[in-house]
């Protein structure tokens, strides 16, 4: 191409410039982007804000409810100790005489407030009489929290309990209990079990629009919530950070909090963490305190400014689409033909070097496009040079191991083709094994030389006509080892070496030369060992006539488990009786 028909030709085509230039229009959407960002940064903290005075306000006023709630229910308890205490009941709980002036009183509790499930009064010496449809003697926790109960107002300390639960609704409750006296000596006590359900009505109306508000004690676990899947005495601190924060100033003040206060933490809901708004206000008498918290995004949509935000961005994103339509019919001029030369990239590296990319668009762009498309046909001249020295190689490689295998063979008249034999042999049954066809490669060059060490064997014990001697024997054992070391030094040969060195050791570790047994002799070798054994028995030999193939079939059976794998025989039956494998006299016919 002339120095003039590359410029006519770079006129035709769109300069990068172009390109670069649509690329800037979209670049305008960015001031936009940034005012929308602030004013709904803005807003967000106002909301913010907002929700945290909101927050404040409902917990601090659920807070002295609270306090009240309690502190009614203690005028009742000292009321009825001063009623016990005026009518002389407080001296001896216990007298059976005065039972049922004790249980009248006690029910009269009860039914002044129902919100009392259960009250009692005990002696100094544990006796007394109870009110109430409470089955508290039944609940193994609120024994344990009376009897602890019992031991707090000994002190003569007024007892206020954990949380805990009753009915099958998992209900809040709470023991409250106050020591009796008389005659300014302790004379028993006075307990009740209290349900909180007017502190639960109270946190259902005030938990609206998604907020949580519910009551912690200084633990952290769960008092009283609106949700009945968290059981009271439920430990919430690591799953909410309002109440990992309001024990940490449990700590640092010395269990006395007073003030109300507000924080941001993030929470994990299903593996994706969550930004809440969380506050709490405490309740000192009880050492309890109340909790609200509220997903941010929740708070957002509730103050629209999730709409103000979906305005906003269907604003800008007008604006990006008409940015993005001019821009687009400026960037598919570049992008058109990169995506042609990838393609044509990804082809070649899958190993399709006929690939070519299309020469089109901007001007640099397409003399890349030229530029690859010579690298490619030089790159598939040069693959298809190596791939004909390959198979030039491998061809040689197979040829000389051929021939190594017939001038073995040719040491012996009655071995002629005894290592091609084998070889056939040893494919056929790699094959009815499933061998992969990398295996049988394998297999087939191993077959071929597995008695290359008889090149190292005297022929005078090569040859010899009649049956060896214990020592010949010995001399004639060596040659698996002998073939094995005349290989090993050629690297290509490595993964073939087992099949050599290992074909006449046998599955019950009596063979030669390593004495090996079951799975320690490779699959290899097993299989070379009953092609060997077939093709020795099915021709003729100085020591025996060649065998009839059901005959030799049925020697080699005999041989399972003691010399032979079972799998390989019965590889063997199988392609003998499919026709795989057919002897026709002494002949082979594969």
């Amino acid at each position: 191409m002339t120095d003039e028909t590359q410029k006519r030709s770079g006129l035709q085509r769109i300069k990068i410039l172009w390109i670069v230039l649509g690329a800037l229009l979209l670049v305008s959407v960015l001031p936009l982007a940034w005012y929308h960002r602030q004013v709904i940064s803005l807003s967000q903290e106002k909301l913010t804000n907002n929700e945290f005075q909101q927050q404040s306000e409902v917990t601090r006023s659920l807070a002295e409810e609270i306090h009240l709630y309690q502190s009614g229910l203690h005028q009742q308890l000292v009321a009825q100790r001063q009623i016990l205490a005026l009518s002389g009941l407080s001296q001896d709980l216990g007298d059976p005489r005065r039972a049922q002036q004790i249980i009248a009183l006690l029910e009269n509790l009860v039914r002044s407030n129902p919100n009392i499930l259960y009250v009692t009064a005990l002696s100094e010496k544990v006796k007394g009489q109870r009110a109430g449809e409470f089955p508290a003697e039944q609940d193994p926790f609120v024994v344990r929290s009376l009897q602890r109960a019992f031991s707090t107002v000994y002190q003569n300390v007024e007892f206020h309990s954990d949380p805990l639960s009753h009915g099958k609704d998992n209900r809040p409750a709470v023991i409250m209990a106050l020591p009796l006296y008389w005659q300014n000596q302790f004379s028993g006590m006075l307990a009740a079990v209290v349900a909180l359900d007017p502190v639960v009505k109270r946190l259902k109306e005030t938990s609206v629009r998604q907020r949580d508000v519910y009551v912690v004690d200084r633990d952290g676990r769960v008092v009283a919530h609106h949700d009945r899947k968290f059981v009271p005495g439920t430990d919430v601190t690591k799953s909410f950070g309002v109440v990992a924060m309001y024990r940490e100033q449990l700590r640092e003040r010395s269990q006395q909090v007073q003030a109300t206060s507000t924080t941001r933490f993030t929470m994990d809901d299903a593996g994706r963490p969550v930004e809440m708004i969380g506050s709490y206000s405490p309740v000192p008498e009880l050492h309890w305190a109340v909790i609200a918290q509220r997903r941010l995004d929740h708070a957002r949509e509730d103050a629209g400014i999730t709409e103000l935000n979906a305005q906003a961005l269907r604003f800008v994103t007008g604006m990006i689409l008409v940015a993005l339509t001019l821009g687009y019919f400026s960037a598919v001029h570049i992008t058109a033909p990169i995506h042609g030369l990838a393609d044509s990239t990804r082809a070649i590296s899958r190993g399709e070097f006929g690939q070519r990319a299309a020469v089109a668009g901007a001007a640099e762009i397409s003399q890349l496009a030229e530029t690859f498309n010579m690298m490619a046909g030089n790159i598939e001249l040069y693959i298809e040079q190596l791939k004909q020295a390959a198979e030039e190689n491998r061809e040689l490689f197979i040829g000389s191991i051929r021939m190594l295998a017939a001038a073995i063979d040719e040491k012996d008249p009655y071995t002629r083709g005894h290592s091609g034999r084998v070889a056939k042999y040893s494919v056929i049954l790699g094959e009815e094994l499933s061998l992969t066809a990398e295996e049988l490669d394998k297999l087939r060059i191993s077959a071929l030389l597995h008695d290359v060490g008889k090149i190292g064997v005297d022929d005078r014990v090569l040859k010899k006509p009649g049956s060896l001697t214990p020592e010949e024997f010995e001399i004639m054992k060596q040659h698996p080892s002998k073939g094995a070391n005349i290989m090993r030094p050629v690297a290509q040969l490595k993964e073939m070496l087992p099949g050599i060195e290992l074909h006449h050791e046998h599955m019950d570790g009596r063979g030669y030369p390593y004495g090996l047994k079951g799975d320690q002799i490779p699959m290899m070798a097993r299989i070379i060992a009953v092609a060997d054994t077939l093709d020795a028995m099915t021709t003729n030999r100085p020591y025996q006539s060649a065998m009839d193939i059901s005959y030799a079939m049925g020697k080699i059976r005999a041989l399972v488990p003691n010399k032979f794998d079972g799998n390989v025989v019965t590889a063997l039956d199988a392609v003998v009786q499919s026709g795989k494998l057919r002897l026709t006299a002494t002949l082979v016919e594969v």
